[in-house]
């Protein structure tokens, strides 16, 4: 079925129980969302396989490195079988056993680039220095002395950024399953930033999601850095959505999904997206492709590479 927040399809093949967990098949479409719309009108050609592949490239990596997945296996060319886990229901509640969605973004930050909340939100005084790490004011793309973790809501119209206190509420875990999500999440940034850097590629932060298994085993779920949950560059160039976000913001397009929450429109009535620019999305189809090529080592397509790719972006596009 598709899930219209998401760029990936879900089929279920085996329902889970409280007992154990089901199998799915997610299957990763050419589709982009950007400012919590949701499916935006088009499509980048050949985004979801470029996607699937890395995703694939990464649970094996990780799992090499002693991190648990729900990863099954690879239905090429664009979809994965996975584990699936109950989803709890929204109120929050005390730790409870049984397979399920842990109900929490993890989001983990090793720099702060261009398009990082971390500036908006130290701007409006909703978060502090000392909080993110930091001494004073950071400049754009400044490093981190030490990776900064985040959680967020996961199934709000707009997920909201959210202190440990409510995170260990809202996902029902005890003290040690937190700190072990949390001692997961700084292992797979670990491998991923290492890999990241042998390519030349900067690994700036990411977005990780888990469940639990019904023998209350942490695994790690969803598509850990891939570029629809991790922010990448290559020579100061994005190679993800952040480059879709920069042109609808400098054109003027935006959707203001906040505000129209805000004002109680109706989802049916919100305005459709401006479509991008048939250049464009030649562009950002060589972008995914190429980054994924680039990540995984597989030669695929015949398209140019990284070097050229980004250069046609900040060419065609800006950033």
């Amino acid at each position: 079925m598709p899930v219209l927040h998401s760029t990936k399809n879900l089929t279920i093949v085996d329902p889970p129980t409280a007992t154990k967990e089901g199998v799915g098949i997610f299957e990763y479409t050419d589709h982009y969302t950007v400012f919590h719309y949701g499916r935006m009108p088009d499509l980048i050609p050949g985004k979801g396989e470029a996607t699937c592949r890395m995703a694939v490239f990464n649970f094996a990596m990780l799992e090499a490195a002693g991190v648990r997945t729900h990863f099954r296996r690879f239905l090429a060319p664009n979809r994965i079988e996975v584990d699936l886990a109950l989803v709890p229901p929204p109120a929050p509640q005390a730790p409870v056993a049984g397979s399920r969605l842990i109900p929490l973004l993890v989001l983990v930050r090793n720099a702060l680039p261009q398009g990082s909340s971390v500036h908006r939100r130290l701007a409006a005084g909703t978060l502090r220095l000392a909080d993110a790490g930091l001494s004073s004011i950071p400049a754009v793309g400044e490093q981190l002395q030490r990776p900064l973790i985040e959680y967020a809501t996961m199934r709000e119209d707009v997920n909201r950024i959210i202190g440990e206190p409510e995170a260990r509420r809202l996902a029902a875990l005890t003290d040690d399953q937190l700190q072990e999500m949390r001692d997961t999440t700084l292992m797979v940034n670990e491998v991923l930033t290492a890999h990241a850097r042998q390519l030349g590629l900067s690994h700036s932060d990411g977005k990780l999601e888990y469940l639990l298994t019904g023998d209350e085993r942490l695994v790690l779920a969803d598509s850990p850095g891939t570029p629809d949950e991790s922010r990448l560059l290559f020579n100061g160039v994005h190679c993800g959505k952040q480059v879709l976000r920069n042109w609808y913001v400098n054109n003027g397009l935006e959707v203001p999904v906040d505000q129209l929450i805000a004002d109680g429109v109706p989802r049916s009535q919100w305005p459709t997206p401006a479509s991008l620019p048939p250049e464009f999305v030649a562009v950002m189809s060589d972008l995914y492709r190429s980054l994924s090529e680039t990540w995984t080592g597989l030669r695929l397509w015949n398209i140019p590479d990284l070097h050229a790719a980004t250069k046609a972006v900040v060419e065609v596009i800006g950033q």
